[in-house]
């Protein structure tokens, strides 16, 4: 089957976060992580059967998709988990957050590698917890855990490490050494991990492979809470479906504190499209990653070719992570969007110095948006 990832869509006028945001502005928006592709054809008429029947009141969650979620994991990474330590969650953001509030003490600390998606540090200082931050470094190409300083971060009050894998904004997949070494630590420490891996599926560079630091060991298992959702992969956050996986089941009580209190559940259409995807929708899923990486080669060479601005290479996500450290301009997310190309400022995610630039898009709009930052770079050197 093909799959028309080309196909212009109008966003406006359908509250879309992004794009809403500069309406009636000639910006291209190239921020919030959602990707301007109409999910696959398959989810959106399982959802139109739904809304058909009629009725949309208080649903569960579904044992099928408890099943299905349990067996792609072991289909795809080789990890056996129950479905009964699967939890449901509106979104991975408020997993986050439930995290900082209920598994982590008044008074614990936790450490989080940085720069990271911005809800991480949000979640500690609402919560509020203690933290410290531990820079990432770019070794080889890729924006990888500072092993030393992650040891000299640790503390006696340490209770919980924040990970994202495949990271975001750096684009990297950690490799099943770096995890092997990242569980070893976090043992030794007597550490919970809670582990961000929504954009597991979008993977672009071939073997490369996710690996679930969870599925690592027994050990390993009951000391994580694994986050994930069908909603960057196939496109529907708006219909509000995640998880989070906990195999201990004091941890798996503490997390779920919120339930019905403060915490509403995932949304009828977020089950059902969860569901449709992981049935009937892996062929569209391989398209979207195949036009991705044309996505991400296109940025990363017009990227290099621009004096001042330099990029790690992104293994996973549809998020470039950009240096703007030898361009001129002060605060490079106001440079570019009075240019017209709305990014998202690195400050959000702890370096103020980048933007992150969301590739998910149509390639002519994509090319357009590079044509005017080159624009705008070539207009600093002329001065």
């Amino acid at each position: 089957m093909q799959f028309d990832f080309d196909a212009a869509v109008d966003r406006t006028g359908t509250w879309a976060t992004r794009w809403d945001k500069y309406a009636g502005r000639d910006v291209i928006p190239l921020w919030v992580a959602d990707t301007d592709f109409r999910a696959p054809s398959a989810v959106l008429e399982a959802m139109r059967e739904r809304l058909a029947h009629g009725v949309l009141g208080y649903s569960i969650a579904p044992n099928d998709l408890r099943e299905v979620i349990a067996a792609r994991l072991s289909e795809w990474h080789g990890w056996r988990i129950d479905p009964a330590w699967i939890v449901f969650l509106p979104g991975v953001v408020p997993g986050i957050h439930l995290a900082a509030r209920y598994l982590v003490k008044p008074g614990d600390h936790v450490l989080v590698p940085v720069p990271l998606y911005h809800h991480f540090v949000q979640a500690l200082r609402k919560a509020p917890r203690a933290y410290s931050e531990v820079p990432l470094v770019l070794s080889g190409g890729r924006w990888v855990l500072d092993e030393d300083r992650l040891a000299a971060s640790v503390r006696n009050d340490t209770r919980m490490l924040y990970l994202c894998n495949p990271q975001n904004p750096g684009g990297t997949i950690l490799t099943r050494a770096e995890l092997e070494r990242l569980a070893d630590f976090a043992a030794r420490h007597d550490l919970l991990v809670c582990s961000d891996e929504i954009h597991s599926e979008i993977l672009l560079d071939p073997g490369k492979p996710h690996v679930p630091i969870a599925s690592l060991s027994p050990e390993m298992s009951r000391r994580t809470i694994t986050l994930n959702s069908p909603n960057k992969a196939f496109n529907f956050p708006g219909a509000g479906c995640a998880w989070a996986i906990i195999e201990d089941a004091a941890l798996r009580g503490a997390f779920s504190a919120d339930h019905h209190a403060t915490l509403h559940d995932a949304s009828v259409f977020g089950y059902i499209g969860a569901l449709s995807a992981y049935r009937e929708c892996d062929d569209w899923l391989a398209a979207q990653l195949q036009y991705l990486r044309g996505n991400r080669d296109l940025v990363e060479q017009r990227v290099a070719a621009l004096a001042g601005l330099s990029m790690a290479h992104v293994e996973a996500t549809y998020l470039a992570w950009i240096d703007c450290s030898g361009l001129a301009a002060p605060d490079p997310h106001a440079f570019f969007l009075e240019q017209g190309v709305a990014l998202s400022p690195g400050a959000q995610f702890g370096a103020d110095r980048f933007v992150r630039l969301n590739f998910g898009t149509q390639r002519a709009r994509l090319a357009a948006a590079l044509d005017r930052m080159a624009s705008a770079v070539s207009s600093t050197r002329s001065r």
